[in-house]
């Protein structure tokens, strides 16, 4: 067991490592500077200005940022439909493998979309390679639009006083061929040389060590499986995720996995701080982050550990720790560890069953979404936090009787309207789909593979994951229904966009005003004390919002086991 602690620290310092250089790097990118690869890039990127008709030098205000934004995911939107329902007579699809539904083609369509990739279909059999190669395009590309967004932001409060914020397509393109592109084809050849499948072939015929003959699909998994985590999407190959031996075959490809799906997010908190020239401010973002996250990730590792009483107390050994859904090649304490960086970084890929975890680990797994500021994914996560430290300034404002500012701006009443809007938007998508189907049990609770409370938190759980655009479930319920793929389409819809509206709007609004230097009264945002205050108004907003919904769920579950 000490050799698995020993693992997780190894990685999360790993990741730490590569994340404050490649932050410099990231900021180096949207701030036009030279870099080494600008050589092999630039022409790749004036050949897709050539085809596209477009001008990266013109500058956009935060408007024609979301209009630009919203218009491209349309057309994706479009062009996904028409691939997964036509699946079946298009190419590269050895398998046989049918056309998916209407209603399934329109929640998986929005889901990788939206950067979430909650799937209600099973991968080898419910889409073709043709699908698969189509949905990582997706999983580039709308990682890219979450880390153009961010960028967005860095340029607001970069200048003092602008209406010119870059140029949309520059920053998405520059994502994906200067930032995610290189790090998956280093990470597509580590996963090749581990023995994962890069093939276009179909299934292969194998013995088992029983001796039996089965099918084992394949694919061109080593490509899909690098942007599936760097891009903090989650979706997988293969219906059981990295839990599937050709998905993340040992201990070093979960490792690689792990610090994949951690790294962009760690980075971009440096890439923010390098960028606006303010490194301290990025270290506070970065303190009360890794707070929040340890705090679910130590009980959430050590409760794995333990294992399960009421197993123990039927005398079977629990020496491993809570092992059912588990791999034994990676463990009960690399398990729980993931569990919460996969739900906290809103990536959503497993490498485990949530759904057999103790309860008050499916806890903290939702509440790690609930929150979903602490480091987030690709983008989204400086997203989210930004509006928590609006909340922070405005409230710290009051205290003091100032108006408050940030970063030389006022907060007035228009920008503190719309944080409000985003950070009650994403409590209210989860309860009221939560109540939904719990209300019409006909649609939401018949689905259920448990009853009682852990029914419950099985619901919860999947509005939960889909407003967080995370995509993971507590995969007892089977959510493969006309109920489940339009209400949870709608909300990772609206829980995706609305925190990216949002708070690109508030920076452009806060951009536009007059610049004001500091002063002795001005609030120090670089401060512990301000962090303990970001770190505070984000604890009160998740407990006032989903407590109660918590205490029906998991909480209940965990005393009704004593």
């Amino acid at each position: 067991m000490n050799t698995e602690i020993f693992g997780i620290v190894a990685m999360f310092i790993i990741t730490l490592l590569l994340g404050f250089p490649l932050g410099r790097y990231i900021a180096k990118v949207y701030a036009g500077q030279k870099t080494g690869l600008d050589p092999i890039f630039q022409p790749l990127e004036r050949l897709f200005y050539k085809i596209s008709g477009i001008n990266p030098t013109v500058q956009m205000t935060w408007k024609q940022h979301l209009v630009a934004l919203l218009t491209i995911n349309f057309v994706w939107f479009l062009l996904s439909m028409a691939v997964l329902m036509n699946m079946g007579h298009l190419p590269l699809n050895p398998d046989g493998n049918p056309s998916m539904s209407a209603d399934l083609a329109f929640n998986t369509s929005i889901s990788f979309l939206v950067n979430c990739n909650l799937q209600h279909y099973s991968g080898e059999t419910g889409v073709s390679y043709f699908g698969q190669i189509w949905l990582m395009f997706l999983q580039f590309v709308t990682a890219g639009i979450g880390m153009a967004a961010a960028a967005v932001i860095f340029k607001a409060f970069r200048d003092k006083t602008t209406t010119q914020l870059g140029n949309f397509y520059e920053f998405f393109l520059k994502s994906c061929t200067r930032i995610l592109l290189p790090i998956c084809l280093l990470i597509a050849a580590i996963f090749v040389f581990q023995g994962m499948p890069m093939t276009m072939e179909g299934k292969d015929n194998m013995i088992n060590m029983q001796g039996d003959t089965v099918q084992v699909s394949r694919g061109p998994v080593a490509a899909f499986v690098p942007i599936k985590h760097l891009g903090t999407n989650g979706g997988g190959f293969f219906g059981a995720n990295s839990t599937h031996p050709l998905e993340n075959p040992n201990y070093l490809t979960n490792m690689v996995e792990m610090v994949a799906q951690f790294l962009i997010p760690m980075a971009m908190i440096f890439a923010f701080g390098f960028f606006i020239r303010k490194r301290k401010f990025a270290w506070m973002m970065f303190a009360v982050m890794t707070i929040g996250f340890l705090i679910l990730t130590i009980p959430n590792i050590r409760m794995e550990i333990a294992g399960n009483p009421a197993v123990a107390h039927m005398g079977i050994d629990t020496s491993l720790g809570a092992m059912e859904g588990k791999e034994v090649r990676i463990g009960s304490a690399a398990s729980g560890f993931w569990s919460i960086v996969t739900t906290m970084i809103s990536t959503g890929s497993v490498n485990s069953m949530h759904d057999s975890y103790m309860p008050l680990s499916g806890m903290n797994e939702l509440i790690a979404m609930m929150v979903n500021a602490f480091y987030g994914g690709v983008g989204a996560g400086i997203l989210n936090f930004f509006i928590f430290i609006i909340l922070a300034v405005f409230i710290s404002g009051l205290m003091v009787g100032r108006t408050p500012e940030f970063m030389g701006k006022k907060v007035e009443a228009r920008e503190m309207k719309i944080a409000m809007i985003v950070a009650l938007a994403h409590p209210f998508l989860i309860l009221v789909g939560t109540a939904l189907a719990t209300a019409f049990p006909a649609q939401g609770a018949s689905t259920l593979n448990n009853p009682g409370f852990h029914g419950f938190s099985e619901i919860l759980y999947e509005y939960t994951s889909s407003a967080a655009n995370n995509g993971s479930g507590f995969e007892g319920l089977g959510d493969n229904t006309l109920w489940w793929n339009i209400s949870t389409g709608i909300v990772l819809l609206l829980g995706r966009f609305i925190p990216i509206i949002g708070p690109v709007a508030i920076a452009g609004l806060l951009a536009e005003k007059k610049f004001i230097p500091e002063g002795e009264g001005t609030l120090k945002t670089d401060t512990s004390t301000f962090g303990m205050m970001v770190f505070a108004v984000i604890v009160i907003i998740a407990a006032l919002s989903f407590f109660p919904a918590l205490a029906l769920g998991p909480i209940a579950e965990y005393f009704s086991m004593q």
